[in-house]
């Protein structure tokens, strides 16, 4: 038996039940190989190690499932973006919440760190990715340009760009530093649904429905690889020394070379839909997920080939060299880091926000005592996350499937430098824009840049200021700050002024707006306002509804919601269209208004519709029976149109889910 088992390419790890209703997402920590997150309709976030049968920590705080999960490059912080459009972060090491930030008008369907700054990407439905910066608690930039969902984003390894992928077909590569899009790559003919970095040199591979994984040179910013036949572009991955790309679709692993483009091997493995892989020394996990079940399988990459295998006279096969063009390509210039865990959580335990910034609470953040990260597995626990014991150094164990890597010396030699972070900042190449590319030229010189957190202060021993020829974009829109200027952590006082004034522009700039919508809000409040007091509410109502102005139409439900008495026939047809609108709204105060007033109408005019539709035909002419009938009939169709949406809505958990599915049983005898 253990013979036989040797011999296997790959196997199922374990299965494991991860959350009580569906599972959403997941993600496998890269760097260690062996935490995962899972995501789920409960709306909570479970940390599991590999190859361990309990769940970890359990990370509540969300009130929608959760879209989408992502550790930090450390592993010490993961960040859960849901439906709601909310983003939560909590340090695992602490096991408390260390950020909520507001987010987004849509669901969440992408997140990244960045590999070593303390700044987060997140993309949703709305089309936009926003850029945080976690210790200022505040959206840095907010780029626009897609036209469909995002549904992935990744950072460079060297981290100045960020690559997003979309429902549109569409990929684009955005220039942090300088804040603007670099190019757009449009060869893909369906939703792209994830992009990979290689991890030295500047490639680019993605992943999308059209069943095509496509390479894209960041030199010359042009297609230098294509395969096809993937029957779906879940993942992707590079391998650690960069000579193959690993891709992984239905119950089938793929190893892919590029120029010229060619598959090394297919494996097959017994993973299903996989929606994450990662790799740790010579063996790969993949993990997946089928309702509330989360299934992890491994790949023994000794036995893959990862190059084309040649046979000589001898007999013996021979692996290709690795083509002459890889070694040709620039590599990414990354910063020297003597220890790579910053603290995140000391400006979490501080809250000491830059100078000149200013913090506005909100909504999310009052409500953080809600968010809580509970140690449901001790043991497992303190040998993982612990200061001294953090997974990316544990030791190897003897007959662990998964060992993880060798001590870093470094760590042991000093086990308390995590204080001093030494950080080299790369210098922008001088790019040249036309319409349509970009081409880069040699890199300068790297600025370095020592930061000491004992004493907070910046010394700066080169100075080399980038070059940028690259032509604004229209669709970036920048938020209160800088991006060029926070990345420069030793700001003069002068730039400190500069971005000072761009964000008191920007917030003017606002305000106005904000002055011209409630100014105008106000307006319509008056006109229906001098209509109730006639005495007419419908004609009020109906002059609400036709301004086109949702706040207003809910304003004046919140007050007729407050004294039943006052509903007629009459106003329910004139509010039930509007109440679909309400429903499906991203504004919790406006949903709950909505399932008030239908809570009335089925209630108190139910009865009258039910018996006035199946009482039998009048004889001789009652003009009264007959528009009653015709009313009812009206708003029998409008509370079928509604009674679907209540359905979708009750099958989530949330906030309001119980009101839904309560909603749905008072709507159970529509279909009589």
């Amino acid at each position: 038996m253990a013979a036989s088992n040797i011999k296997k390419i790959s196997w199922k790890l374990q299965d494991v039940v991860a959350h009580p209703s569906n599972v959403s997402s997941l993600v496998l920590g890269k760097s260690s190989s062996r935490l995962l997150a899972t995501g789920g309709d409960d709306c909570k976030v479970n940390i599991w190690a590999v190859n361990k049968p309990n769940c970890i920590m359990n990370l509540t705080g969300h009130t929608s499932p959760v879209e989408c999960v992502q550790f930090s490059t450390s592993e010490e912080q993961v960040v859960a973006g849901s439906q709601s459009g909310s983003l939560r972060v909590w340090d695992l090491e602490a096991a408390k919440i260390f950020r909520t930030l507001p987010g987004h008008k849509a669901n969440i369907c992408s997140v990244d760190f960045h590999p070593f700054g303390e700044y987060l990407a997140s993309g949703s439905m709305d089309t936009i990715i926003k850029l945080w910066d976690l210790r200022r608690k505040g959206c840095v930039f907010r780029y626009k340009g897609h036209a469909q969902a995002v549904r992935c984003l990744a950072f460079s390894p060297d981290g100045k760009w960020l690559a997003s992928a979309s429902d549109d077909s569409t990929i684009k590569l955005w220039d942090l530093t300088a804040g603007k899009m670099i190019t757009e790559f449009t060869a893909h003919t369906s939703a792209v649904s994830v992009v990979q970095f290689h991890p030295n040199e500047y490639l680019l591979a993605s992943g999308s429905a059209d069943r095509t994984i496509k390479l894209w040179d960041l030199e010359k910013f042009k297609m230098v690889g294509s395969s096809e036949g993937e029957t779906s572009g879940r993942c992707l991955l590079f391998s650690p020394d960069g000579v193959c790309l690993y891709s992984g679709s239905d119950d089938m692993l793929r190893v892919y070379g590029w120029e010229p483009d060619c598959c090394f091997d297919v494996v097959p493995v017994g993973w299903g839909k996989v929606l994450d892989f990662a790799i740790c020394s010579s063996q790969m996990i993949g993990v997946s997920c089928s309702q509330t079940n989360v299934s992890l399988h491994v790949v023994d990459l000794d036995r893959v080939k990862k190059s084309k295998v040649v046979q000589e006279q001898t007999g013996k096969p021979q692996a290709d060299p690795i083509p002459i063009a890889v070694t040709l390509r620039r590599n990414y210039e990354r910063p020297s880091t003597s220890c790579s865990r910053q603290k995140m959580k000391q400006s979490a335990d501080g809250d000491k926000s830059v100078e000149g910034e200013r913090q506005s609470p909100s909504s999310e953040d009052e409500r953080d005592e809600e968010s809580r990260a509970e140690i449901t597995n001790p043991d497992d626990y303190k040998e993982i996350f612990q200061p001294h014991n953090a997974i990316s150094r544990t030791p190897p164990k003897r007959n662990d499937p998964f060992p993880a890597p060798l001590v870093d010396e470094s760590f042991q030699a000093k086990p308390h430098i995590a204080e001093e972070v030494m950080t080299t900042l790369p210098v922008e190449p001088k790019a040249a824009c036309t319409s349509s590319t970009v081409t880069a030229t040699a890199p300068s010189q790297p600025v370095s840049v020592v930061a000491a957190s004992v004493s907070r202060h910046v010394v700066t021993t080169s100075k080399v200021k980038p070059s940028l020829a690259v032509s604004p974009s229209p669709l970036v829109e920048p938020l209160s700050l800088i991006f060029g200027d926070i990345l420069q952590h030793g700001r003069s006082e002068k730039s400190s002024v500069t971005a000072d004034d761009e964000a008191l522009s920007q917030i003017r700039k606002g305000h106005g707006t904000m002055c011209v919508m409630l100014t105008s809000r106000n307006k319509n409040l008056d006109i229906v306002r001098a209509l109730w007091a006639s005495g007419d509410i419908k004609l009020s109502l109906n002059s609400a509804t036709s301004m086109n102005d949702t706040s207003v139409v809910v304003d004046i439900l919140n007050i007729i919601n407050l004294k039943p008495s006052l509903w007629k026939l009459d106003i329910c047809m004139s509010i039930l269209p509007q109440l679909e609108e309400l429903l499906q709204s991203k504004y919790e105060s406006y949903i709950q208004t909505g399932c008030t007033s239908l809570k009335i109408i089925l209630k108190r005019f139910w009865p009258l519709i039910s018996d006035t539709l199946s009482a039998p035909p009048s004889v001789g002419v009652d003009i009264t029976r007959e528009e009653r009938l015709q009313k009812c009939k009206t708003c029998y169709k409008q509370l079928k149109n509604l009674s679907n949406v209540v359905k979708n809505r009750a099958e989530h958990v949330g906030r309001h889910g119980s009101t839904f599915r309560e909603l749905q049983l008072l709507m159970a005898p529509l279909d009589f």
